[in-house]
């Protein structure tokens, strides 16, 4: 069972370590060079390498030849990709003479594309799951092996939700992965007509529309709250990053002022939310009281959106 593997972040990690325990012979692991921003919250696939003596690898532009030299001789049964940031081409894929097989981080044909632990926050579903399916050259688009599902805590944040999709897919792949060595896993056609697919997100699409529903704005900081990079709003011309927050529906005002200092409440399109905690950028983590008083600010000020060029 020669294998090649494609992975990073914590899903990378797990991914291994399951192969591993399923009998694989991993030949090669291809990964991303490792970001300390990152590495602060989900293990490094390099280091897992090596404690497991295992050849990790990156795949450039300018080693792309060498590598995929590489990868033919290896002569790979099977491929298996766990959260890699690139689609894979056909070149690549077609070497898997048993197939090639990719992890996503929710209930295929939904959420395709990016992010989608984020992006299942973000729009407020109450579901979601990791899929296990054969790749094809367009993204998250193959049959599907198999699915689990998890359901989505009010109080969940991104990363809460990711430790329990984590746990999701151990038991997905040990239930899998024996299967498909035998080549008796389930397939299943997926239907991408029938789901949505979602683009990558940056820093930019944290900032804050007051002008929403306050359930919604709560759900956009549960979404990009630590150890992402937040949401936020401007008062004054001060950025502020928001990283905690509830509704409270009874409260309402003009969209975005200031309507209590303590708790810190601050009108939205429909309700009100009350800021539990947040920052200035580059200041310290603060209650939402105390960064009210810290930064004098007084009922009917308000919060605004900004240009990110401004």
């Amino acid at each position: 069972m020669k294998t090649i593997v494609f992975a990073y972040s914590e899903f990378g990690c797990i991914g291994i370590e399951m192969l591993i325990k399923a009998g694989y012979d991993i030949q090669a692991v291809f990964t991303y060079r490792d970001d300390p921003n990152e590495t602060v919250f989900y293990r490094s696939v390099a280091k897992v390498c090596v404690d497991n003596g295992l050849r990790a690898y990156t795949l450039d532009k300018d080693n792309e030849s060498q590598r995929m030299a590489m990868m033919e001789a290896l002569a790979p049964d099977f491929i298996f990709s766990f959260y890699y940031r690139s689609l894979l081409p056909d070149a690549i894929l077609n070497l898997a003479r048993k197939g090639a097989y990719n992890l996503h981080g929710s209930l295929l044909p939904h959420y395709r594309g990016r992010a989608p632990v984020n992006w299942v926050l973000v729009k407020g579903e109450t579901r979601t799951g990791v899929t296990l399916h054969h790749m094809v050259a367009r993204a998250d688009a193959g049959d599907i092996v198999a699915q689990a599902a998890v359901d989505i805590m009010y109080e969940d944040t991104a990363f809460i939700l990711q430790h329990r999709l984590l746990d999701a897919t151990k038991t997905l792949l040990a239930e899998q992965l024996p299967l498909i060595a035998k080549g008796t896993a389930p397939r299943m056609k997926q239907d991408i007509t029938k789901g949505n697919y979602c683009g990558r997100r940056t820093p930019a699409d944290g900032q804050i529309d007051w002008a929403q529903p306050a359930e919604t704005v709560r759900n956009l900081i549960r979404a990009v709250t630590q150890p992402y990079p937040g949401a936020f709003s401007f008062i004054g011309g001060t950025k502020i990053l928001i990283w905690e927050a509830a509704v409270d529906a009874k409260e309402k005002g003009a969209v975005g002022s200031i309507l209590s200092l303590s708790p810190l409440t601050i009108a939205c399109g429909d309700g009100a939310l009350v800021i539990k905690a947040g920052q200035t950028e580059g200041g310290l983590y603060l209650s939402g009281a105390q960064l009210a008083q810290e930064m004098k600010l007084s009922v009917g000020m308000s919060f605004t959106r900004q240009s990110m060029a401004a």
